[in-house]
Parts: C-alpha cells; sequence; structure tokens
C-alpha cells in the first residue's frame, strides 16, 4: 500500500516533468530544430494529422528547417499550417520545398520568451505540488483505515517529500538551462 502510493506519486511527477521537457521544447530559440514543429496539425483528408507524418523535417542549416510534403498536393496546406501556429515562423515555397528559416531575436522577444518559461515552469511547480498532497491524502486515508501505523506514514511522507524536492529542484534546472539557451546570442 504504501509502496503504491510513493510509486504512483512518483510516476506523476515524472510525467509532469516530460510534459515540461515538451512544453518548454515548443519555446524557440534562435536555433533551428526539428522538434519545433511537432505540434503543429495540418488537414489531411478530414483529419488533422502532424507535419511530420505528411512531410519530411529536416534541417537545412542552423537556421533552417526544411519541410517536403510526401504528396505535391500537401505543399500549400503544410505551409498555410506552418504559418499559421503560434511560433511566429514564414515559410517560403521553393517547388516541392519548404524552407522556414528561424528569425533572429531580439532582446524584448528573448525577454518575452524567457517570462513563458518561467510561467510553465511555475505550473509544473503547482502540479508536483498537488501530486504531493494528493499522496499525502492518500496516505492519510490509510491511517484512518488503519491500514498503516503513523510511523509509517511519516516516512512515507519523509519519502513523499524528497521526491517532490528533488523534482522542483529538476524543474529548477530545466529553467535555468533553457533561459541560458533563450538570453545567448
Amino acid at each position: 500500500m504504501l509502496d503504491d502510493v510513493k510509486k504512483t506519486a512518483e510516476e506523476k511527477m515524472h510525467k509532469s516533468l516530460e510534459a515540461l521537457k515538451l512544453d518548454l521544447k515548443k519555446v524557440r530559440t534562435g536555433r533551428a530544430h526539428i522538434g519545433l514543429l511537432d505540434h503543429v496539425m495540418v488537414e489531411y483528408y478530414g483529419s488533422p494529422v502532424a507535419v511530420n507524418e505528411v512531410a519530411n523535417v529536416t534541417l537545412g542549416d542552423m537556421h533552417t528547417i526544411n519541410v517536403q510534403p510526401f504528396e505535391k498536393d500537401m505543399v500549400s496546406v503544410v505551409e498555410k499550417a506552418i504559418r499559421d501556429c503560434d511560433l511566429g515562423l514564414n515559410p517560403a515555397t521553393n517547388g516541392n520545398l519548404i524552407r522556414v528559416p528561424m528569425p533572429m531575436l531580439t532582446e524584448e522577444r528573448r525577454r518575452d520568451l524567457t517570462k513563458i518559461v518561467r510561467t510553465e515552469g511555475e505550473g509544473a511547480k503547482v502540479a508536483i505540488r498537488n501530486i504531493r498532497r494528493d499522496a499525502n491524502d492518500s496516505l492519510k486515508k490509510l491511517i484512518k483505515d488503519k491500514e498503516i501505523s503513523e510511523d509509517d506514514e511519516r516516512r512515507a511522507q519523509d519519502v513523499v517529500q524528497k521526491l517532490t524536492d528533488k523534482a522542483v529542484t529538476d524543474i529548477d534546472a530545466l529553467l535555468q538551462a533553457k533561459e541560458a539557451d533563450l538570453m545567448s546570442v
């Protein structure tokens, strides 16, 4: 029972960290990387699909992503999807190839992106704290049902707190690395 509570809390905290990592990948820096377009969805025969499922996404150079749709009819649809996404990108089509240049970031835009990163980090910390609260509530319920002793509950709460502290430290490290990446020219 105690192990289940600890394991569940640890798994949920790990999932929260993974979700934060995915969110931070979407915040773009001045460099191009193909993961930037992972969340861009295009309409493909009536259903929304990711760009990388209808096109070959590669790096042209350090500041350019090349997107080559598998079907010629999809070129304009993919280009429009990339232009309409919230990343501020302006793709250019050259035959069947769509070039997506990464514009250089201004100092003001870098600061705005840093604020967005911090907000994402705070959201992740709140999620971690909610997981801790849920785990502690589960432990209190076990005590109420007389399935564990108070000493066991305290030890388990200490373990949950250590998991929480580790997750918050990991979040801070992720945020610090992303902010440094954003502020580097």
